[in-house]
């Protein structure tokens, strides 16, 4: 049986401790004390799927600040919120090309019988569940709003 998300956090702090890693130790550290506020959050533990949403949050978060960071022209902070969003993304399932990401759409989209920009909710409530911690809510918004659009002009 494969270790779990938090056995494999565990093991990797305790390997970040004896190489004097310091950004992916305290990178580590956070993380674990995310999950830890969680599990306290909703009064129980967490399954995978959950700490899944608590890293991807936390990756999301990383890619907020690089894009502020990037504008604000502060590359030493740049520098580093890619460094722990690499660590981040090593404990985040493979992420879904476009292509499987469009494929996945475009079945929701013909299972809903979605037709206009107003199923917009409807496809993305039923995509994200799918899609969690394999991709990001933006894009795949973007492609969701591309398709429903290419569907309103055919229409037309």
């Amino acid at each position: 049986m494969s270790d779990t998300i938090e056995q494999q956090l565990i093991a990797d702090l305790k390997q970040s401790m004896i190489e004097k890693n310091e950004i992916k130790r305290e990178t580590i550290r956070y993380l674990r004390s995310e999950i830890h506020y969680a599990k306290i959050a909703q009064k129980k533990s967490l399954n995978e799927a959950d700490v899944i949403d608590v890293l991807s949050k936390q990756a999301q978060q990383r890619r907020d600040s690089i894009e502020i960071y990037r504008d604000a022209g502060k590359n030493e902070l740049v520098t580093k919120e890619e460094t722990e969003l690499a660590v981040i993304l090593n404990y985040l399932p493979q992420p879904l090309t476009r292509t499987e990401l469009e494929e996945i759409i475009s079945e929701t989209i013909k299972d809903l019988n979605a037709s206009n920009m107003q199923d917009m909710g409807k496809v993305m409530s039923n995509v994200m569940p799918k899609v969690k911690g394999k991709a990001e809510g933006r894009e795949v918004s973007e492609i969701v709003n591309l398709f429903l659009n290419k569907n309103n002009d055919s229409d037309q």
